[in-house]
C-alpha cells in the first residue's frame, strides 16, 4: 500500500498563468500554502487576490541568485517546499536562421536553465529529509520537431532529458519526481508563438481546436503523481505524436510540413 505524502507547501515557478496558475489555485484550494514565482507582476497581483493560500513572488528563474534567495525566503516564511512544480517557459517563435543567437540563447536560459536553478535549489533538502515532490514541465517538442519552434524544441529536449537522468538517479531517494510531456496546451505560451512568427502548424492546430486545456492537464498530472508515475504523456495526442516520433520519424516530418503549407 503506497503512502500518501502530506503536503503543506508547495512552489510553483510560471504560476500566474496556463498550467501553472490552475495548478497553484487547485492546491491552494485544498489548504496547501503556495509560493508563486513569476515575472509578470499583474498576473501575479491577480492570483494573490484569489485565495490567502498564495503567496506571489516576482522572480526570474534564469537568475540563479534570485532563485536561491527566494527559496530560503519561502522555507523562512511559509515552511518546508513538499512540492516543487516547474511551469515557468518561453516560445517565441520563427525560422532559426532568422532569430539571433541573443533570442536563442535567452529561450534556452529561461527554459532549461531556469528548471535548473530551481531544481538546485529545492531539491537537495528534499534528499536530506528523504521526501518530496517535483514536477517538471518538459514537452513533446523536446521529441516531437516542428519548425519555427526550434530554439524552444532545443530547451525542452534539453529539459526531457535531465528530468529523466534526474528521475533515475534519484530512484528510491525517497523523492518523486515527474516528467510531464504535454502537446499543445491553452495557455500563453501559444499566444507568444501566434505573435511572433505565427507558425501554420500552430495556426492549424488552434483552428482545428487540437490543444488541451490547463485544467485537462492538471487533472493527469495529480493522476500521475498520485500513481507515482516517473513521465507522463497527457491525452491521445502526446501519446501519439511520441509514438510517430520513434517509430516513423520520416511521416511525422510530413505530416508537419503538410500543416506547414495549409
Amino acid at each position: 500500500m503506497v503512502t500518501k505524502m502530506a503536503i503543506n507547501v508547495a512552489l510553483v515557478t510560471g504560476g500566474a498563468s496556463g498550467i501553472g496558475r490552475v495548478y497553484a489555485l487547485r492546491m491552494a484550494q485544498a489548504g496547501i500554502q503556495v509560493a508563486v514565482l513569476d515575472r509578470d507582476e499583474a498576473a501575479l497581483a491577480d492570483i494573490a487576490r484569489q485565495s490567502v493560500h498564495i503567496t506571489t513572488v516576482c522572480c526570474d528563474v534564469a537568475d540563479t541568485a534570485a532563485v536561491n534567495a527566494v527559496v530560503a525566503q519561502v522555507g523562512e516564511t511559509l515552511g518546508r517546499i513538499d512540492r516543487l512544480v516547474l511551469c515557468a517557459a518561453i516560445m517565441p517563435t520563427d525560422l532559426l536562421a532568422r532569430q539571433s543567437p541573443q533570442l536563442i540563447n535567452q529561450i534556452m536560459t529561461v527554459n532549461y536553465c531556469g528548471t535548473v536553478n530551481v531544481v538546485s535549489a529545492v531539491l537537495p533538502a528534499m534528499l536530506d529529509r528523504q521526501s518530496g515532490e517535483i514536477v517538471i514541465f518538459g514537452s513533446t517538442g523536446g521529441s516531437v520537431l516542428m519548425s519555427e519552434c526550434g530554439a524552444y524544441c532545443a530547451s525542452k529536449a534539453a529539459i526531457n532529458a535531465y528530468a529523466e537522468i534526474l528521475i533515475e538517479e534519484n530512484e528510491g531517494s525517497g523523492v518523486d519526481i515527474m516528467l510531464v510531456c504535454p502537446a499543445l496546451v491553452d495557455t500563453p505560451l501559444l499566444q507568444q508563438a501566434t505573435q511572433t512568427s505565427n507558425p501554420k502548424s500552430i495556426q492549424y492546430s488552434i483552428a482545428n481546436k487540437r490543444f488541451a486545456s490547463p485544467e485537462y492537464i492538471t487533472d493527469q498530472l495529480e493522476r500521475g503523481l498520485a500513481r507515482k508515475l516517473k513521465i507522463l504523456k497527457p491525452g491521445f495526442e502526446a501519446k501519439m505524436v511520441m509514438w510517430l516520433r520513434r517509430m516513423a520519424p520520416g511521416l511525422l516530418w510530413s505530416v508537419i510540413k503538410r500543416s506547414n503549407k495549409k
